[in-house]
């Protein structure tokens, strides 16, 4: 008479439980990864931003009405921004660069006229960003893409 080995030794009882073991660490392992990283896209109050969209909407417009336009310049640690279209100097602007996914990653810059309007950045290590061009009154906004390689980015009002 055989005597039976015990249920450690046979194979298929290894099999069975290496399916649920396996999907056991992974959930951990996800888990862990969930909250040592930060999500970054999704704002706290997204209500109040989705309730401010129609101003944006108009300060597009009133941008477009003053037939605004901009350029910016981009060199080492620095941007200088060329406004077209107004003879009204504005005393500052104000130079958003927004990150696609990492709000950490955001700037805000004050730009002081002189020439043209210029402020200093922070590295932007070539990542694209939103750029949002804005008086100091928050009365006009324009907004340009920019890939984050190019010397120049060019704004439209809505763009």
């Amino acid at each position: 008479m055989e005597v039976p080995r015990p249920w450690y030794r046979e194979p298929w009882v290894w099999f069975l439980i290496s399916g649920p073991l396996v999907a056991i660490v992974a959930s951990f392992a996800s888990l862990g990864i969930a909250i040592a990283t930060d999500d970054g896209v999704v704002a706290d109050d997204y209500y109040k931003r989705g309730l401010a969209v129609n101003q944006e909407l108009r300060r597009d417009a009133r941008a477009r009405e003053l037939h605004l336009a901009a350029t910016a310049a981009f060199s080492a640690g620095s941007v200088r921004v060329a406004l077209r279209g107004t003879a009204e100097a504005f005393p500052e602007l104000r130079l958003r660069l927004i990150h696609p996914t990492r709000s950490g990653l955001d700037q805000s810059v004050v730009l002081k006229i002189g020439q043209a309007y210029e402020g200093r950045l922070a590295p932007l290590n070539g990542e694209p960003r939103l750029l949002v061009l804005e008086d100091a009154g928050f009365t006009w906004r324009l907004t340009a893409s920019w890939n984050g390689r190019d010397a120049k980015a060019e704004f439209v009002p809505g763009g």
